[in-house]
């Protein structure tokens, strides 16, 4: 007769038993002291920010850590020399970025301008894998409800984004943000008014007419502009 009651302990602690429990232990303790120690070697910057490659850092040494803390067959001594290599090549690759614009822009990537003087930087955009929605949701967490109150958006290396405002006396007419106005855009101008292109942000002021072709991007797709200023 086949047992059909699961073996909670095999669950639990698969091939192993109670007894590997305590080395599980040391071995979890002396592990988080060497990440400790390596994260300490990394230097401020290294925990505070991560770009691309100090991101592959962490993971190299999360990995590292991983199977020592519970594998017999795994020494802590090879995750010492694992997590020794990886610090010594982030530091040599840390070194040679300060060194060289050109190496710090291959290993880092440079910052990209999203939006200049309230409207979208188009081929920026094609460059990176930024969502239109996420974008908004972004702009909108910083009370931001149209582009017009947005002089320039830059989106940094480290993946912030950093906005600088136009004064409230300086605001212009910009692309709606906010769902429920964003959600408007139509092709047809059915009154004079300012009209922002749905696409590229650029804005304009026109007379009725049934199709609008943006002088910016070629699109046709318009929403009625706003100029409110930005409520802080």
């Amino acid at each position: 007769m086949i047992n059909a009651m699961p073996d909670f302990e095999k669950m639990l602690f698969g091939d192993e038993n109670w007894n590997f429990i305590p080395e599980i232990m040391i071995r979890t303790l002396l592990m988080y002291l060497i990440i400790l120690f390596s994260l300490r070697l990394l230097g401020k910057r290294g925990v505070k920010q991560l770009s691309i490659f100090e991101l592959v850092v962490i993971i190299s040494l999360g990995s590292a850590a991983g199977d020592p803390m519970f594998y017999k067959e795994v020494g802590l001594g090879s995750a010492i020399f694992v997590f020794a290599v990886v610090v010594g090549a982030y530091k040599i690759t840390a070194y040679l970025v300060g060194k060289s614009k050109k190496i710090e822009k291959i290993v880092e990537g440079a910052s990209i301008y999203l939006i200049r003087d309230g409207k979208f930087s188009i081929n920026n955009f094609k460059k990176e894998s930024l969502a239109q929605d996420e974008f908004f949701s972004e702009l909108r967490q910083e009370n931001v409800t149209h582009l017009g109150q947005v002089k320039l958006t830059i989106l940094e290396t480290s993946g912030e984004l950093s906005i600088f405002f136009y004064k409230d006396e300086d605001v212009k007419y910009g692309l709606p943000i906010l769902p429920d106005d964003f959600e408007k855009r139509t092709q047809e101008i059915a009154e004079e008014g300012y009209y922002s292109c749905s696409f590229c942000g650029n804005t304009v002021k026109t007379k009725p007419i049934q199709k609008l072709i943006c002088e910016e991007c070629d699109k046709t797709k318009w929403v009625k502009s706003l100029n409110e200023t930005r409520i802080t």
